[in-house]
């Protein structure tokens, strides 16, 4: 296509390059490339009449261009409709300017719905000027005068007497009289190239004065009232984003605030992959108090620029990372490549390299165990739901049912005992039993959008819990007439009362979600049927809900059961009776749950035998000794050779030795001596050895494709299938394992979700990875805490072991503030204050007054006039400052962050 040569000499004009001169624009630069779709060169003839923050009248660039005062108005609204050109009415009369590339002309082109959508090379320009620039901007804009500035959350300065008016983004609404919202142009241009991060575009950016009224005359934001933009600003910093201004109208001035995020906003890739934070930075810089912080991770989760990150508290024999601050930054080294971040949207961290707290890093959900502990130790029992329910929605569930690998992991645990995690969070979660104390989350926004989540056990409850705060439509099916999933059918009630369950399913009806019991998807409604009733997406979240057999002799004899349906039947409510001599085979914590309700349901006697030593049982100690407790036997190294038949009837079975059950690599592989054999009496036998996934017809004629082991085949990140409108997880995609675990992937499966249906959203660009890391414990300084003994639960009356009533008591709230106090505080949050841009998000979701905003700079705004000599200025300091530290780190030996990097 050849070149539009007029609208290239405007493009020209606006960057102030002469055309032909060895550094001026050529058809190849992002400069013409957007204004090439969208502007004729009879427009750009006027555009060329125009000058830049110079209003001019159809009639002056008429004369100027000899055209008709007409043609000159039309040609004028028609670069302004595009986005070239400012117009206002100034005394009445339509005045025309235009502005600097960015901020400016860019952001109003991409915000032209209809040419964005009809010519994506608008939002790649965009994306392309940006790249072009930044590199060359690094250490030349001292502090306060970069085109764009983030604006700290107001209340996050209040107690700082040193802050400024212009510091404050109340100033810019109260100076204006005139409001719009419209898209946010950032988000606009990522999604047009489908790299959009779950932040999404719509009113999100606020003008104000000329700005606003430009655009509600040409149709670009809807026009709002004051309240109502402080309203957006509200809800834009309960959802995590900061406020950045445009910075070239002067001190206190500015024509929009932005709402904006750290994984889309085209501004802030100057801190973040170009690490130069002054050229957008607030005055303001993060400070973390250690002895408050509880390293929660609240502040690591939204802070936009990863300049946040969990760190150790407790002390320790070998160095630990207590700063992030780099060694070289712009202002004083010379920036390239080699320096920069280009993959920051994919590789954000949350821990330091030394480590954080153990129990957070353990917990498949990592949820925030020291943070819950510090509230609840101060009476806050709502907020610390409220913080456990951002990973977790069902604490009372999982409060009894837990694994507890927090605990195992706890550093306590080398004094004395582990901090009775589960039971804090037991006590806490009483709260979700009772309708009127009860934690119900906030909706944050409302999609609309249809969902399917298929099977209602704890991941698919889960997703269909998150998906709710975000205002989806939610159907959950269930094939069961009640709902939860192994939860309700694979536990017995001495394990998880089904009140418990019932209760917190109870809060996701109040959120919203629709559940449908008695219809199997593949059998009653197929994917297919629910797609054409306007569902969008779905999640796969079956479970593992059938027993698995041995495939040996005599298993398919009366009064040979498999664990899991035993279990269901009981939950079900079904009429079931053992007598006599009952064999449970395997050792799992399933397996004793089998045990135990066998002793509950009639059995005379019961046995458990399994391929594992003592040792290497995979069930809880804990559960072990409650089964031993109730006087059944266990039985290691032992596997079954046949079951034993009697006139169709089973009597016994015959077991081998097990010698050893994993191999040199820790692989699951039983050594049998087929010499020792034993032969036990049995009535019943009740083989519980794993579970299996049922799919019926689910899938049927779908793409999604399975693993032999009838696991579901999905991205091990974002859970999508090959089918790409289905996600699985939980035991469907895991195979068994803990409710936590299916929980942690159910959030994963909603956030997932939520950026599929969303037009240009990728599933993984900006997205937390959760990667932890524990402290080294063998390096933590323990000596010289105290030794005050752990708390335990009393039970309730008790009742005996044939009743299937949940013994277990809570701690007294006595108790419960003893607890609390053993916890060590392990972790702490770490900050870069290089890299921290001072928006304050951070202050705003501490629940502990642990990080607050400190005023370190005092850069002040300036018009895009004055701006030239101050950066020029700029320029000769920092090649002083680069030729001083080149010379002191001759002759020191010292290195650089990008050599230190590289070793």
């Amino acid at each position: 296509m050849p070149t539009k040569e007029k609208v290239l000499a405007f493009a020209n004009k606006v960057s102030k390059k002469k055309p032909g001169a060895k550094d001026a624009l050529t058809a190849n630069d992002p400069e013409y490339k957007i204004l090439e779709p969208i502007v004729t060169d009879e427009m750009a003839e006027a555009a060329l009449c125009l000058e830049m923050r110079k209003p001019r009248s159809a009639a002056e660039v008429a004369a100027l261009c000899g055209k008709s005062v007409e043609k000159a108005a039309e040609l004028l609204m028609e670069l302004a409709d595009a986005g070239v050109c400012f117009v206002n009415k100034i005394d009445g009369v339509d005045k025309f300017w235009y502005e600097i590339w960015v901020p400016g002309i860019m952001e109003m082109v991409v915000n032209n719905k209809k040419n964005v959508a009809k010519y994506p090379q608008l939002s790649v320009a965009f994306d392309a000027y940006g790249k072009k620039l930044s590199p060359k901007s690094a250490g030349l804009f001292p502090v306060g005068i970069g085109l764009m500035r983030v604006i700290p959350i107001e209340k996050a300065i209040e107690g700082e007497t040193r802050r400024a008016s212009y510091e404050e983004v109340s100033k810019y609404l109260n100076d204006n009289t005139i409001f719009t919202v419209s898209d946010c142009a950032c988000r606009t241009v990522r999604e047009s190239m489908g790299e959009g991060c779950g932040h999404l575009k719509e009113d999100m950016c606020i003008q104000m004065g000329h700005a606003a009224e430009y655009y509600i005359r040409t149709g670009r934001g809807r026009q709002i009232t004051r309240e109502e933009a402080f309203e957006i600003l509200k809800r834009a910093e309960e959802n995590g984003l900061m406020h950045q201004i445009p910075n070239l109208d002067g001190s206190g001035k500015t024509h929009a605030i932005c709402n904006c995020c750290g994984c889309s906003c085209l501004s802030l890739r100057s801190a973040e992959m170009y690490l130069n934070a002054d050229m957008v930075r607030s005055n303001y810089i993060s400070k973390v108090d250690k002895d408050k912080c509880v390293a929660c991770g609240e502040c690591v989760r939204y802070c936009p620029v990863n300049a946040l990150r969990l760190g150790q508290k407790i002390c320790s024999k070998t160095p630990v990372v207590e700063s992030l601050t780099l060694i070289d930054t712009p202002r004083d080294t010379e920036w390239g490549p080699a320096n920069w971040n280009p993959e920051y949207r994919t590789t954000r961290k949350n821990v330091v390299d030394t480590g954080t707290s153990p129990c957070k890093t353990a917990c498949p959900a990592h949820i925030a165990v020291q943070g819950y502990i510090k509230l609840a130790s101060q009476g806050k029992y709502t907020e610390a739901l409220e913080l456990i329910k951002t990973e977790n929605p069902f604490p009372a569930v999982c409060g009894r049912i837990c694994p507890r690998g927090c605990e195992s992991e706890c550093t306590r645990g080398d004094i004395d005992a582990p901090i009775a995690i589960d039971e804090i969070k037991k006590y806490i979660a009483e709260q979700d039993l009772n309708q009127a104390r009860r934690y119900v989350p906030r909706i944050r926004h409302e999609y609309g959008k249809k969902i399917a989540v298929i099977g209602a056990g704890p991941s698919g409850l889960s997703c269909a819990f998150y998906l709710a705060i975000d205002g989806y439509k939610v159907t959950v099916f269930e094939k069961q007439e009640s709902l939860g999933g192994m939860l309700a059918f694979g536990i017995p009630a001495f394990r998880l009362e089904k009140n418990v369950i019932n209760a917190e399913i109870d809060i996701l009806r109040e959120m919203g979600v629709e559940f449908k019991t008695g219809v199997e998807v593949g059998k009653d409604v197929s994917l297919a049927d629910l797609r054409a009733k306007g569902y969008v997406a779905f999640y796969l979240a079956v479970g593992a809900q059938a027993g698995r057999k041995l495939g040996i002799e005599g298993e398919t004899a009366d009064g040979v059961f498999t664990g899991v349906d035993f279990l269901r039947d009981i939950n079900l409510g079904k009429s079931v009776a053992l007598s006599g001599k009952v064999v449970v085979i395997g050792g799992g914590n399933v397996a004793i749950d089998v045990a135990r309700s066998a002793v509950r349901v009639g059995a005379a006697a019961t046995s458990m035998y399994c391929l594992e030593s003592r040792e290497e049982m995979p069930a809880l100690d804990e559960e072990i000794e409650e089964a031993e407790a109730e006087e059944i036997a266990i039985n290691n190294s032992w596997g079954p050779k046949r079951i034993l038949v009697k006139n169709g009837k089973v009597c016994g079975v015959e077991f081998k030795r097990c010698v050893s059950v994993f191999d040199e690599n820790k692989k699951f592989s039983p050594v049998y001596d087929e010499n020792q054999t034993i032969t036990v009496d049995a009535d019943y036998v009740l083989i519980s050895v794993g579970q299996a996934i049922e799919w019926g017809g689910i899938l049927a004629g779908s793409k999604v494709e399975l693993n032999p082991n009838k696991t579901v085949k999905a991205d091990f990140f974002t859970l999508q299938t090959a089918e790409p409108d289905v996600f699985a997880g939980g035991d469907a995609f895991t195979g068994p394992k803990f409710a936590i675990d299916a929980i942690a992937l159910g959030k994963e499966a909603a956030i997932s979700i939520h950026r599929f249906v969303q037009p240009g959203q990728s599933l993984v660009i900006g997205r937390d990875r959760r990667e932890y890391r524990a402290l080294d414990k063998q390096n933590a300084v323990i000596e010289g805490f105290d030794n005050t003994p752990r708390q335990n639960a009393v039970p309730e009356t008790a009742v005996g072991k044939k009743s299937f009533k949940d013994e277990r008591g809570t701690f007294t709230e006595e108790q419960l503030k003893k607890e609390t106090e053993r916890c060590l505080g392990c972790g702490a949050t770490v900050t870069d204050e290089f890299l921290c841009v001072g928006c304050g998000q951070c202050t705003t979701k501490c629940k502990f007054d642990a990080i607050s905003l400190v005023r370190k700079y005092d850069g002040e705004g300036v018009s895009y006039e004055k701006l030239k000599p101050i950066v020029i200025k700029q320029i000769v300091k920092r090649k002083g400052k680069i030729a001083v530290k080149k010379f002191t780190r001759k002759f020191s030996g010292k290195k650089s962050s990008a050599e230190i990097i590289s070793i």
